[in-house]
């Protein structure tokens, strides 16, 4: 049961952060950035999410550093938003998936050749 919850509060921090990184956030640090998945621990205490930058090495940086400052009003927009007893604690990582795909896909396009 926890863990069906767990997937639709982690389904509705995703949608939610979509929205307060698209229209709140003002920090010319972040980027353009997508939120491409929300994992949330069973007991709703921690949520990991992952996000996608496009850019530079650089570039993700700049846009971790100001997501990571703009982390507490990120977490009180989500806790206003959505009604928890207690907001999850939030953390950024980037979403590796899309670059290895990248890389499976040229080293299969090199072995065809």
């Amino acid at each position: 049961m926890s863990n069906i919850r767990a997937n639709r509060v982690a389904e509705q921090i995703k949608k939610e952060l979509g929205d307060i990184l698209t229209l709140k956030i003002k920090d010319p640090r972040i980027g353009f950035v997508t939120v491409t998945d929300v994992e949330v621990t069973g007991d709703l205490q921690q949520a990991k999410v992952f996000i996608s930058v496009l850019g530079d090495e650089k570039k993700k940086n700049e846009t971790l550093v100001g997501l990571t400052k703009a982390l507490g009003f990120i977490r009180t927009e989500i806790g206003q938003r959505i009604r928890l007893r207690k907001t999850p604690e939030i953390s950024f990582e980037f979403d590796e998936a899309h670059a290895h795909g990248n890389r499976i896909e040229s080293i299969l396009r090199d072995l065809k050749k």
